[in-house]
């Protein structure tokens, strides 16, 4: 589903907040973006459940990762792989060292 503005903006601004209260080298699960939305967002972004939002949250993380502001890992090491659809597994989210 390509997501609208409001329904961007409800992703970006838990992802924002979460990532915002970790440290560096602290990470977030996408899991836990999905799960802080309330009942009225997920019906904005049309999904009956948290994890219906999955994949369009790892389609925001990855759009994170290519403006340069979040790292995306696994296992923990630092994904370095072109495109999104070659990340197979659980992945974690933290904010660039500045």
């Amino acid at each position: 589903m390509a997501l609208d503005d409001q329904q961007r903006a409800i992703i970006f601004q838990h992802a924002n907040r979460l990532l915002s209260t970790r440290d560096y080298p602290k990470t977030i699960c996408p899991s836990e973006i999905a799960r802080a939305f309330s009942s009225l967002e997920l019906e904005t972004l049309e999904a009956p459940d948290w994890r219906a939002t999955m994949d369009d949250i790892r389609g925001l993380v990855w759009e994170l990762r290519e403006a340069g502001e979040i790292e995306v890992m696994q296992k923990g090491e630092v994904l370095e792989v072109e495109r999104l659809e070659d990340i197979k597994g659980p992945i974690r989210v933290r904010k660039v060292h500045t």
